[in-house]
């Protein structure tokens, strides 16, 4: 029996004809593979709105789940907006906010526009120093900068004391400018790729009749391309907006020992305080405030992102890239890039290893040097705790990238690929990770193990919970490279071969997967590499039966050991480095970028 493409009425989720492609096709030829994916889909899609149902419900409860004393309230919500102090972290997340977006586009923007629109030298080698920067993780980089310009011990402010005999520190990175300096650098290489893909696709035309009518190069970069681009700077600015505002690493590592809190340190306070019981009700709310901000968030996003439209300028055959001639100005390039990667990247990581061979931190001197040693590495290290932390990483990372290719190609291909009604709620549901910040789905995750699966479902502390709650925050970025992949391959290869009588699970296996293989092993590579550097998430539900070594460097440098968490980082960069050259090469190979 054929199926009418046409028709519109009569679709049902468990009929699996109706999961097929256009065209005619024999419902005896279907196997079970896109129904399968199908229910995986849809398992997905309820766990993360699970979990923010739940974070949500809890935070107008007061009392365990299942206790008979348990009410509903609207106290914890009347706490937070009560409290100045928390109001006094919304103001430090936005300000702290404000500095991310304008430093990494102090720094994205230009070196974007330096690499796309003009004939700067080594583009090749600077997409690549940028793209691969993004996965150096930002509390190495906190870590360097704060022994560069710490108040009291940052080697700027104690040579600036010692040579001009000053008492107060002329620097101090411990403020919301300075925490918003270092995110900024950590995330302007994504400043870099947003603006990149914007002025490749440009139309130098109307830059060329401005040229000829005798305007600078100035004038014509802030009347005509800026003005072009103004769309995708914009959407890349909210985008690292979003980031910001869910940043932990960074505030963490500068922020907590000073009691400069931001929203996601101010979070985890509430989770795990030093002199109290754990507030969840003041978490759940908090949480809930935050997730329904993300979302107008989201949706300024989507609004930015249809208006591109009216910005475009690529026509057709009248389209001629054209590369600006930099001339003398082509040294004065390189130094500003060259002192982004030196300020970004090679002077932080000097500075740790550095304080990794001292056994306490100190201005280089004779004496400095003569007391330099490996003990951090041989004798100060819990190896022990170390070779647990590398046991549940390294299985994160085999887990956490597979389940999340196979769950976004699912996604991708009940999306672009069947005529399911309603299919497109779940490329939205998809994107919600990506709205909302990671840490919340943490909490809701910790929520959910400790007052709703409680001991029946041992989900507190397992290795479980951590691979589902990775999967989801890496769920939007798999389904945007897999819709990419699927969206570049024809249809008529899968309908020749369902004529030809082949299944829907025969086509997946033998035709779409390996068309799609590079785009697979790229995304799967650069999972692995998120998911061996996250922090956020793991410190949200970590217990000594599931630490990670993001977090054994957490609390080594909470703990004080300044030296000894500069040793594990750079272990742990040096641990990196294979992944790293194998995603390089695949992506060099086959071309792909992020």
């Amino acid at each position: 029996m054929s199926i009418n493409p046409n028709q519109n009425r009569g679709w049902s989720l468990t009929n699996p004809r109706h999961l097929l492609l256009r065209g005619k096709t024999d419902a005896s030829k279907t196997d079970g593979l896109t129904s399968g994916l199908l229910v995986l889909v849809q398992s997905i899609s309820a766990i993360i709105l699970l979990l923010l149902g739940c974070v949500i419900w809890l935070s107008f409860t007061e009392g365990r789940p299942g206790d008979p004393d348990m009410i509903f309230t609207t106290q914890n919500f009347a706490e937070v907006l009560s409290s100045s102090f928390t109001w006094q972290v919304m103001a430090n997340t936005i300000g702290f906010s404000l500095v991310t977006i304008f430093v990494s586009l102090a720094f994205g923007l230009p070196i974007a526009w330096l690499v796309e629109r003009t004939d700067f030298p080594g583009r090749t080698l600077v997409f690549t120093f940028m793209t691969l920067g993004m996965l150096i993780p930002g509390f190495a980089i906190a870590m360097g900068w704060l022994f560069m310009l710490h108040p009291r011990i940052g080697l700027v402010n104690v040579w600036l004391r010692q040579t001009f005999g000053l008492i107060d520190p002329v620097f101090n990175i411990a403020s919301i400018i300075g925490m918003g300096w270092v995110q900024g650098l950590s995330l302007a290489p994504v400043a870099f790729i947003m603006t990149a893909a914007v002025f490749r696709a440009m139309d130098p035309s109307l830059e060329e009749a401005a040229q000829m009518s005798g305007a600078g190069r100035m004038k014509i970069f802030t009347r005509i391309t800026s003005q072009l681009a103004w769309p995708g700077i914009l959407a890349a600015g909210l985008y690292i907006f979003t980031m910001g505002f869910a940043a932990f690493d960074v505030p963490a590592i500068i922020g907590w020992g000073n009691r400069i809190y931001t929203f996601s340190t101010y979070l985890l306070l509430q989770l795990k305080p030093d002199d109290s019981v754990p507030r969840f009700g003041m978490a759940a709310a908090l949480s809930t405030l935050v997730i329904g901000l993300a979302l107008a968030l989201s949706f300024w996003y989507a609004r930015m992102q249809k208006q591109s439209g009216r910005y475009q300028t690529i026509s057709g055959k009248a389209y001629r890239p054209n590369r600006l001639r930099l001339g003398h100005w082509r040294w004065s390039a390189w130094v500003f890039v060259a002192l982004y990667l030196m300020l970004s990247k090679l002077l932080p990581i000097l500075l740790m290893i550095w304080a990794s061979l001292l056994p306490f931190f100190q201005m280089p001197s004779m004496a400095a040097l003569k007391n330099m040693s490996l003990d951090h590495y041989t004798k100060d290290l819990p190896w022990e705790l170390i070779f647990d932390g590398m046991r549940t990483t390294f299985l994160l990372m085999l887990i956490v990238p597979s389940l999340t290719i196979i769950a976004s190609f699912a996604f991708s291909w009940i999306v672009l690929r069947t005529q399911l009604r309603g299919r497109h709620w779940f490329d939205f549901i998809a994107f919600l990770p990506h709205a909302v910040p990671g840490i919340i789905f943490g909490v809701s995750t910790l929520l959910f193990a400790l007052y709703v699966a409680g001991p029946k479902v041992p989900l507190f502390g397992s290795i479980l919970s951590l691979a589902i709650v990775m999967l989801i925050a890496r769920l939007s970025y798999g389904t945007r490279m897999t819709n990419s992949g699927l969206m570049q391959l024809h249809r008529e290869l899968e309908e020749s071969a369902i004529t030809s009588g082949a299944s829907s699970g025969a086509v997946i296996l033998k035709i779409i997967t390996p068309l799609m293989a590079p785009t697979l092993i790229y995304a799967w590579l650069w999972v692995a590499l998120l998911t061996f550097r996250e922090l956020t998430l793991a410190i949200v539900l970590t217990t000594r039966d599931n630490m990670t070594l993001p977090v054994v460097v957490w609390s080594l440098w909470l703990s004080g050991g300044l030296g000894t968490a500069s040793a594990l980082t750079l272990i742990l960069l040096v641990m990196m480095l294979p992944v790293i050259g194998l995603y390089w090469y695949v992506s060099r190979k086959r071309g792909l970028s992020i």
